[in-house]
């Protein structure tokens, strides 16, 4: 048991006694010490009581401390590093409401299958359980169970390994998310015997073992597959997250079946590959007879697997958890095991089957492949000045295709949608977005993640609305001096700029922000490089300037008030009266 020392104040409570370092620690000295001894690196949060001194002593034990200044930024940038490290991302938070607003971000970990670690700073317990008014007296613990992968409670300095252990087990394994570590103040002050302290850490062996599947189950989705006429694969943000990318292009050409890559599942396997089915979605959908999910969830993303489906369609899905199986379409052979075991097994195995795909449904997804493309490639030729999304785009594709190596960030509403379609994404990992819960508010977090995370440069391509939820967060990266370019496409509103005050009085509607707006000058107050634009061959030098600069940049893009359209408007629920005011 942990020898501690407390003193008692005048009001007869118990307090931690202070430390008589090198002999003496405190509980925080020994969660920062579990931290570093499983290879955490950086920390992502903003402090405040009781977890500021826990900071100082992470970094003055390597731990580099990336302080933001809202935690549900700090949370995604934790959540990101999870998603292209493979390892936890840790945010730390204060408690009661930073608790919250970094539980966020946990949550959403979780709902998208990264690993993270959510550690926050709690009070005193016992009134806390008597509801006695007590300082910031939230149930964190109670609060985040249920929303989280798993949560737990650390009362005793002696069992912070244990509990880290655990948290750090729950985030990796199986299928990954979101852990929340309550730690109250208690035990992050208590005073322990150094020498002991240092005796309690462990290192856990084996934290994400691999999941074998059955030898039955990969035969079974074999034959399924290679008896198909007009097979397809799905890929999902699960097999970027797996890191196997050369196994898994190995299996779709060896397959040679075309290959429809989700949103963050692009590049992958290049964008244009001779198999790549992005340009044909609809026929994947519609015609495709046996259909193989590759780290994909049959969610709303995909219809859940309803709507445009192929009602005769099977499918196949490699998937860790098994109660995703049958969630929302029967799924005729399901592989359970961690992807990189039930790719191995499926390769292993595939010299036994013979494909018999019929060689016209690769022809007609490349024909139609070629047809789309081009088609779409004439939305870029108009330089519409006011800029539209697609003369911006314009710009921002020659930038992008000469700068492959940019981890694209990209959010908001038509700036997601078609930055999405515009923009071909060649390496792996190189595309972040909003995901499956298709929410705003993640990128100046996620970006400043992926750029600690990788060391790479970064370009986030935000909308003016979607900038808003962390644009303050922009501080962070020129106070870390971090490799990243913000791109802002200013249209003056949520969708658009031209929604009409339904009322006729001088409010501005509800999709309306400011077309007038000047981001750039953002970027001036923290020092970065700035630039605004209102042209897409200015939007083309200033980019190609900005992210050769491997530093703080902000590039604000002036964009016509009337490009984009209402993604969000759902006209049978609205009074035909109002219908006229809607764009």
């Amino acid at each position: 048991m942990a020898t501690t020392t407390t003193n008692t104040t005048q009001s007869g409570t118990q307090q931690p006694a202070t430390p008589t370092y090198p002999n003496q620690v405190t509980g925080m000295y020994v969660l920062a010490q579990m931290l570093k001894k499983l290879g955490v690196t950086d920390m992502y949060g903003l402090v405040g009581i009781p977890v500021t001194d826990f900071s100082y002593i992470c970094q003055a034990e390597g731990i580099r401390f990336v302080g933001f200044r809202h935690e549900q930024q700090a949370g995604m940038a934790a959540a990101t590093h999870g998603y292209l490290t493979k390892t936890p991302g840790i945010l730390l938070t204060v408690s009661s409401l930073g608790f919250l607003n970094g539980l966020t971000a946990t949550i959403n970990a979780t709902v998208n299958c990264y690993p993270m670690i959510q550690i926050s700073g709690s009070s005193d317990r016992e009134p806390i359980d008597l509801d006695q008014g007590t300082y910031e007296g939230l149930d964190q613990l109670n609060v985040a169970k249920g929303l989280v992968k798993a949560a737990y409670r650390v009362n005793k300095p002696e069992d912070i390994p244990t509990a880290v252990i655990r948290a750090y087990r729950a985030a990796v394994s199986g299928r990954p998310g979101g852990v929340y570590l309550d730690v109250p103040t208690p035990c992050l002050g208590a005073v322990v015997d150094r020498e002991q302290a240092m005796s309690w850490l462990e290192t856990p062996v084996d934290p994400a073992p691999a999941m074998i599947p059955s030898a039955e189950s990969v035969d079974r989705a074999l034959k399924l597959l290679s008896a198909a006429k007009r097979p397809a694969i799905v890929l999902g943000k699960g097999a970027q997250y797996a890191q196997i990318d050369d196994k898994i292009k190995k299996l779709v050409e060896t397959l040679g079946v075309p290959f429809l890559p989700m949103s963050m599942a692009k590049g992958l396997i290049p964008d244009n590959h001779p198999q790549s089915a992005i340009a044909a979605r609809s026929t994947i959908l519609e015609e495709a007879d046996v259909v193989m999910l590759v780290g994909a969830r049959l969610n709303w993303l995909l219809s859940r697997g309803h709507g445009k489906w192929n009602p005769d369609g099977q499918f196949i899905q490699l998937e860790i958890e098994p109660t995703e199986i049958d969630c929302n379409r029967h799924i005729a052979a399901p592989v359970i095991g961690d992807l990189e075991s039930s790719v191995d097994a499926l390769l292993a195995k595939l010299p036994d089957y013979k494909m018999s795909m019929d060689p016209a449904w690769m022809e007609k997804i490349q024909s139609i492949t070629k047809v789309k493309n081009a088609e779409f490639a004439q939305r870029l030729v108009p330089q519409t000045v006011p800029m539209t999304h697609w003369s911006a785009l314009s710009a921002v594709k020659k930038v992008y295709d000469a700068n492959p190596d940019l981890i694209l960030v990209n959010e908001g509403a038509n700036t997601l949608d078609d930055t999405r379609d515009t923009l071909d994404i060649m390496q792996p990992r190189h595309r972040i977005d909003c995901a499956t819960w298709a929410i705003m508010g993640m990128g100046m977090g996620s970006a400043i993640g992926a750029a600690v995370a990788t060391g790479g440069r970064v370009l986030a391509v935000e909308g003016d609305s979607a900038f808003g939820f962390s644009g303050m967060d922009f501080s962070t990266i020129c106070r870390f001096k971090l490799p990243v370019t913000v791109v802002i496409f200013n249209n003056g509103g949520i969708y658009n700029g031209i929604g009409v005050n339904a009322n006729g009085d001088s409010d501005p509607a509800p999709t309306t922000l400011d077309i007038h707006a000047r981001y750039d000058k953002l970027g001036d107050a923290f020092g970065a490089k700035t630039y605004y634009v209102t042209t897409p061959a200015e939007l083309e030098q200033a980019l190609t300037e900005a992210v050769a600069l491997k530093g703080p940049a902000l590039i604000d893009v002036q964009l016509a008030a009337d490009s984009g359209k209402e993604s969000g408007h759902i006209g049978y629920l609205n009074p035909e009266s109002l219908r006229h005011f809607t764009v």
